[in-house]
């Protein structure tokens, strides 16, 4: 992970600043980079704090909120297939998930599951067991920007420290 973040560092850098805006919006699209790392790399190669942060935000939003609404689509075409059905055994992992939705509810999901896998992977699996689209879209919304804002003043410390 070490070397696909420095190399992406280093093609963002490389670029001219007008083109690193978009750059940083595609990177923080995926999976593990989100608005945390993209905010980082975006201060690291000189863009102005809030720039870096929004931006980041902007393309996490982008990726995580699109896979939301599919996972929505998908629940709502395996629910209504099932036409009275007796519903299947939720698997181990699904009843895990579950425990810790009941545990910590949909906010807390959104805002500690960073700690364990991207919002890309949380935000739709939520979904996916039942919860609120609506919910999730807005938790994970928080979530992603206070990530961001986190990050950039922490890579704001670390230009600093560094000098």
């Amino acid at each position: 992970m070490g070397d696909f973040f420095l190399q992406l560092l280093q093609f963002v850098g490389n670029l001219e600043s007008w083109q690193q805006i978009g750059a940083l919006l595609l990177v923080s699209a995926i999976p593990f980079i989100e608005s945390y790392l993209g905010s980082f790399m975006g201060i690291l190669v000189g863009m102005e704090s809030i720039v870096a942060v929004a931006v980041a935000s902007v393309g996490n939003a982008i990726s995580t909120f699109l896979l939301i609404a599919g996972a929505g689509r998908a629940r709502s075409a395996v629910v209504n297939g099932r036409q009275g059905a007796a519903a299947p055994t939720p698997s181990k992992r699904r009843q895990k998930v579950a425990k810790y939705m009941e545990r910590f509810g949909v906010p807390g999901v959104s805002l500690l599951g960073p700690l364990a896998l991207p919002s890309q992977f949380t935000g739709p699996t939520m979904v996916a067991i039942g919860a609120s689209t609506r919910s999730v879209y807005v938790w994970m919304g928080i979530s992603i920007v206070a990530w961001g804002v986190l990050f950039g003043f922490f890579s704001h410390l670390v230009v600093g420290w560094i000098g």
